[in-house]
């Protein structure tokens, strides 16, 4: 038995993908907070139910467990703000997006489907994964 094959290491990874599922949704809700927020200046509900497609109360519990984990406050005057934890959260979000992407492009994927893989997958890369990526990427430039 390997090391990778040992009960203790399979649960390990099945605790570490539980984790990283639980967070997915607070990543894809910081992320899409802060681009809102740059492009337009503010950040509301109506807008995450049409990015997410899904409802109201939907984004509304969202956003009560993104305020209970600190990551976003509600402004009557300015919308829906990031905390700077959910600011760095937002902004490691899209530069985990934006390497995803770059390097599916770089193995012959279009940006297209490029795009659309990345939602999932980069949610669940390791730190060791997304450096490779990068020197992949690096070696190629």
């Amino acid at each position: 038995m390997t090391q990778a094959t040992t009960p203790q290491h399979t649960a390990q990874r099945h605790e570490r993908v539980r984790r990283q599922h639980s967070d997915e949704l607070a990543q894809d809700y910081v992320e899409a907070i802060h681009e809102l927020r740059e492009e337009s200046g503010v950040a509301r509900v109506v807008d995450l139910t049409k990015i997410f497609g899904v409802s109201h109360v939907s984004v509304i519990r969202a956003l009560s467990r993104l305020e209970k984990r600190g990551l976003v406050e509600r402004c009557p005057d300015e919308g829906i703000v990031l905390t700077d934890e959910g600011k760095a959260w937002a902004i490691e979000s899209a530069e985990r997006h934006t390497l995803v992407v770059r390097f599916l492009c770089g193995i012959g994927v279009s940006e297209v489907q490029a795009n659309a893989d990345a939602e999932g997958i980069e949610h669940h890369l390791s730190r060791e994964s997304l450096k490779a990526m990068r020197s992949f990427l690096k070696d190629r430039a």
